[in-house]
């Protein structure tokens, strides 16, 4: 057997649900007194999914908390089943569990744990984005009045923004802490979380209503801050005071870059 179809055999038997090895891989190598050819194999068979457990367990441990190890095993076999590990790296091997599981399960039930999944995949990819270029408080106090009015923003790259419908900040919050799991429970009012990364660690804040109308205004719209002023009209004198103090949270935060 030519090395190029060795290793694509070994592959083959590795991504394949049995583990039992075909006759032919199986002449291709040699065991010893101690651990016979199907053995060594097996024991790499299973090596490789149990790598690939871990990976999810990690990445999901909100679900794991939620469902169990029993049941998570064996949804998170059947999505590997459905969505094999195609990228090199298994940084991307959950990719695809979120929309999984609203398929795997009725709709009125995996909804909630839909949107947990989502939650969880967001500081995955908020710790994974670019840095990009974060505008700082000491660049907004060297901006002169007249620039101010024109001024746009948009999210940094590494900003996740989830829309909430579900008690999902609390399960999450209960996984990490082991504490006792909350029952599921929907919101009165939707409300919007942001994930992002800042100084290497990862964040997570859920907005008011009205503050997330108007990043999501100035972020998603484009408003200028002129326009944002103008949206918080209602609010009277005080409309240009609350636009500053929300735009000097956001900057503290880190979740914004200027529009170039």
């Amino acid at each position: 057997m030519r090395l190029n179809d060795w290793q694509q055999a070994i592959e083959a038997y590795l991504l394949g649900a049995d583990a039992a090895p075909t006759a032919a891989l199986q002449a291709s190598l040699i065991g010893s007194p101690s651990l016979s050819v199907t053995q060594g194999l097996a024991i790499y068979h299973h090596a490789y999914r149990a790598r690939l457990l871990g990976v999810m367990r990690e990445d999901f441990p909100a679900v794991r908390y939620w469902l169990g190890d029993e049941d998570f095993a064996a949804l998170v076999q059947a999505y590997l089943a459905a969505n094999p590990s195609q990228h090199f790296s298994l940084r991307w091997l959950g990719e695809r569990f979120a929309g999984f599981i609203a398929q795997h399960y009725a709709a009125e039930a995996a909804a909630p744990l839909v949107e947990l999944a989502n939650l969880e995949w967001a500081f995955t990819l908020a710790f994974d984005a670019p840095a990009g270029e974060p505008l700082s408080l000491a660049q907004m106090a060297e901006l002169a009045p007249t620039e101010w009015p024109a001024l746009r923003v948009q999210w940094l790259p590494c900003v996740q923004s989830l829309p909430l419908h579900y008690n999902s900040v609390a399960l999450w919050q209960a996984a990490k802490s082991e504490a006792e799991f909350p029952l599921s429970e929907r919101l009165v009012k939707p409300s919007l979380c942001l994930v992002w990364r800042q100084q290497q660690v990862c964040h997570y804040r859920s907005l008011g209503s009205d503050e997330a109308s108007a990043l999501q205004g100035m972020c998603d719209v484009g408003w200028s801050f002129a326009e944002l002023c103008e949206q918080l009209a209602g609010q009277g004198e005080q409309a240009p005071l609350l636009a500053v103090g929300w735009l000097k949270q956001w900057l503290s935060d880190g979740l914004l870059q200027r529009c170039t």
